[in-house]
């Protein structure tokens, strides 16, 4: 994994002055090119983190670099043409009549000459897969397809980092399955460092690596299958353990000799299918 993309340093966070902070001293980094999920249920600071991190809050104590630029009122603006959301509702986010409209609305606002503005809006829309639609109205298209064209306006604009704001909790499985591939595949490129903000076990699983939030504060921090070795103590703190991870449990303590907690359900399946070739 590359060099820290994102720095933050001990930072702190109130809302109107509340006595509880929504963010307590919180440091952590995100390397340049990998996955990072970060978890946690409801009011744990994890989507104040979210738009600190793209400028939209500032901390009231600590710092916050991103591709070298320290966040301050002065450069907030900057560090929006390194940072780009998507956010979880897609009805939200649409400005254009069309497909095509709602691309080119960010990139317009930061100058995008006419040429290149075509370029780009064939480029993204292809990207992920959304390029036969580009004069539909977004009314017509689904919940995954309004997401990925969501993802199509920010990838125009061409950020180092990409800010997944719970950008799937309103999907169904199908949607929810196209809009992970889509930005899985432009990770793989190298075109994005991915930063998911979810509640959803089973999606943090697929990332390269894990903050646990809850309270305002870091809880615990690792790899997916360090994470799930917490067990108990992510339910205590409200999270659901991903399906896959408690069938395995369950048919363990059924004397299924299952050797791994299975975070996805291809491994589970592989790991079921090999024992009955055996039997």
């Amino acid at each position: 994994m590359g060099q820290p993309i994102i720095e933050v340093e001990n930072i702190t966070f109130h809302y109107h002055q509340e006595s509880t902070p929504a963010l307590n001293d919180v440091s952590l980094h995100v390397n340049k090119g990998e996955w990072l999920a970060i978890v946690g249920h409801n009011g744990s600071g994890k989507s104040t983190l979210a738009r600190i991190l793209n400028g939209l809050f500032i901390p009231d104590s600590g710092k916050v670099r991103v591709s070298g630029i320290e966040l301050s009122e002065k450069t907030i603006w900057e560090i929006r043409k390194h940072v780009g959301m998507v956010f979880q509702n897609p009805d939200n986010q649409f400005v254009g009549t069309t497909v095509k409209d709602d691309v080119a609305f960010g990139l317009e606002n930061i100058g995008i000459s006419r040429d290149e503005m075509v370029r780009r809006i064939d480029w993204s829309t292809k990207q992920v897969k959304m390029d036969s639609f580009l004069d539909h109205e977004p009314h017509h298209l689904s919940g995954g397809q309004k997401q990925r064209v969501a993802i199509a306006g920010v990838i125009a604009v061409q950020p180092d980092i990409i800010i997944l704001d719970e950008a799937t909790s309103m999907l169904d499985p199908i949607g929810r399955s196209e809009v992970i591939h889509t930005i899985r595949e432009l990770n793989n490129q190298g075109l994005l460092t991915v930063i998911s903000i979810t509640h959803d076990l089973e999606e943090a699983s697929k990332a390269d690596r894990i903050i646990v939030m809850n309270g305002g504060e870091k809880f615990a921090e690792g790899i997916p299958e360090d994470i799930f070795m917490l067990d108990e103590k992510l339910v205590e703190i409200g999270l659901d353990l991903p399906f896959p991870f408690q069938l395995s449990k369950k048919l363990r303590e059924a004397g299924v000799p299952i050797r791994h907690n299975h975070l996805t359900e291809e491994g589970l399946v592989n790991e079921l299918w090999t024992l009955k070739s055996k039997a």
